[in-house]
C-alpha cells in the first residue's frame, strides 16, 4: 500500500508528542497530553480521509502508516 508522506509525518508528530509525556507530572503532563491528543486526532482524521479517498479499509491504512513510521525510525546500522 502506498502511504503518502504527509500521513507518515502526522503519525510521527503524534508519536513524538506522546514520547514527551515521559517524566512529566501535574500541569506539564496535562498540557503535553493535550498536545499529544491534538496531534493524534489530526493524524487519525487524515488517515480516515485517505482511506475513504482510496477506498481502502481504514484499519489497513492506519496499520500501514504505523509500520512505515516504525520502519523509518529503525537505525539501519542495527
Amino acid at each position: 500500500m502506498d502511504i503518502p508522506d504527509d500521513l507518515i509525518a502526522l503519525e510521527r508528530a503524534a508519536e513524538e508528542q506522546r514520547a514527551r509525556l515521559a517524566g512529566l507530572e501535574g500541569e506539564e503532563y496535562d498540557a503535553q497530553r493535550r498536545a499529544w491528543r491534538e496531534a493524534a486526532t489530526t493524524a487519525q482524521a487524515a488517515i480516515t480521509d485517505h482511506a475513504a479517498a482510496v477506498g481502502a479499509p481504514r484499519y489497513d491504512v492506519e496499520m500501514a502508516v504505523k509500520r512505515a513510521v516504525r520502519h523509518a525510525e529503525q537505525d539501519p546500522a542495527e
